[in-house]
């Protein structure tokens, strides 16, 4: 009998990511699902419309910081606890999990704090004062989102902990819930009620509340790793250690934060100076649109990640096993399958951007609207592909134990192209750059990827090689 997930060292390579991955794309999904379902709400509410569409713009990246804390305990603790199980310490494993919760709780009620005492100044910080009307709609939003940051932050940390110890099923089924409650409370709260902002916020919120409790309920009744009454004290050398493993988790989401508040900031600067959108009427409508853009790039980088982090349990095991031989197939494996997924993606956004855009309340909007959101499809995921090869060689180095590569490459993409270009190009293209600054981050990380890659695949080699000349 196997016990202590050691199958993931004997099923075959296929069925393993089929059985991991599967379950962590639904789950990212119906959780990106969360604020794209409250944006496609809003903006087909007439009396809500494009305003409500930017101030959900602005209010986004502030949730992808709580989102980008979770995901490092979360993600550092699957990768220790997945790593400690292949060379057969599960008490190990164990008070990494007792010692993540602790982390995840005490730091959801900071940022939740801080989001409520600075609303204002950290509104205006993303964008929020392009108009008085989204400033407005803004601050109602952030305000009950903020509420839920606690519940939102347990229930994302711990879906990687509970797939670690087994059980992607139960990570997928938590998270789907929640959306579930979300999308039935969406319209309720919006249409019938006409609650506005202040509707959609706390039907996310009511979701999030959902995930959190059954995440609770699975800690409880945890198969392998479900840790002891001792557990739960920090021990900091253990948590140091989860932190560093989880670390481009957090830097892929928090540099996406920094990079959408340089875009917002360039949107509403080089905006201003455009002669369409100077007008007060349609200030709104570039932020609104490149949110929008964003949310179906999103989607597309659930999928991504999704499938990446899906491998993370099997990697981490067979990498601690010493099964180098599987982990060079599982990474073989899923290049391609992300390069198909950035290629389908690619045919939608130059072949339907049209009818993309249509989902998001293009009806009701000015002309401009549309032709604006057709050109930032076709242009900012013009790289789409090589967007979604450089992602999944983010998580499989960061699987791997390879942290310090990892975060580097992701720094790289994030940080140095990523708010540079975004903050370089508008001077040269004016509204356009923002939306160049995209491709171009793609494509030059993808040339560092591609050698990084190939350093990998030579490491797995030489490493099973010299396993296999030991053995005979």
């Amino acid at each position: 009998m196997e016990t202590n997930n050691q199958y993931l060292e004997t099923r075959p390579v296929g069925s393993l990511m089929r059985q991991y991955a599967i379950p962590c794309i639904i789950s990212l999904l119906v959780g990106a699902l969360y604020n794209i379902v409250d944006q496609i709400f809003i903006a087909n509410a007439a009396y809500l419309g494009s305003y409500g569409n930017a101030a959900n713009t602005v209010v986004f990246p502030l949730t992808v910081v709580a989102l980008a804390v979770a995901v490092m305990i979360g993600d550092g603790c699957c990768t220790f606890v997945s790593l400690s199980l292949g060379e057969g310490d599960t008490s190990r494993a164990r008070i990494s999990v007792g010692n993540a919760i602790v982390m995840t709780v005490a730091s959801s009620l900071i940022i939740a704090a801080v989001y409520l005492i600075f609303s204002d100044q950290i509104i205006a910080m993303f964008g929020g004062t392009v108009n008085e009307e989204t400033f407005g709609l803004a601050k109602e939003y952030f305000f009950y989102i903020s509420l839920g940051i606690p519940f939102y932050m347990f229930g994302q940390a711990l879906n990687p902990i509970i797939r670690a110890d087994g059980s992607p099923r139960f990570a997928m089924i938590s998270t789907l819930a929640g959306a579930l409650v979300n999308i039935i409370l969406d319209p309720i709260f919006i249409y019938t009620a006409h609650l506005g902002m202040m509707g959609a916020a706390v039907a996310t919120v009511i979701g999030q509340i959902v995930t959190a409790v059954l995440a609770v309920w699975y800690i409880l009744h945890m198969r392998v790793i479900r840790p002891e009454k001792g557990n739960y004290r920090i021990r900091f050398a253990l948590s140091r250690r989860i932190l560093v493993l989880g670390i481009t988790s957090l830097l892929s989401q928090i540099s996406l934060v920094a990079a959408m508040a340089a875009i917002n900031n360039m949107i509403r600067l080089y905006g201003a100076q455009d002669p369409v959108f100077s007008q007060e009427a349609l200030a709104q409508i570039p932020m609104a649109v490149v949110g929008i853009v964003m949310k179906f790039f999103q989607i597309v980088i659930s999928i991504v990640v999704g499938m990446a982090a899906g491998c993370i349990p099997i990697v981490g095991f067979n990498m601690g096993a010493g099964r180098r031989d599987r982990v060079r197939q599982l990474l073989t494996r899923l290049l391609s399958l992300e390069a198909l997924v950035g290629a389908v993606a690619f045919i939608l956004v130059e072949v339907f951007p049209r009818q993309l855009i249509a989902i998001f309340g293009a009806g009701n909007e000015s002309v401009y609207y549309t032709l604006f959101a057709v050109k930032a499809f076709r242009i900012y995921l013009c790289m789409v592909i090589f967007a979604c090869i450089n992602k999944a060689c983010f998580i499989f180095l960061q699987a791997m134990g390879h942290a310090l590569s990892s975060t580097c490459l992701s720094l790289v993409r994030e940080v140095v192209f990523g708010v540079g270009f975004a903050l370089l190009l508008p001077l040269f293209f004016g509204l356009d750059g923002v939306l160049y600054s995209m491709p171009v981050s793609d494509l030059l990380t993808f040339i560092v990827a591609a050698l990084l890659i190939g350093h990998t695949y030579r490491d797995l080699k030489a490493g099973d090689d010299k396993e296999l000349a030991l053995d005979t």
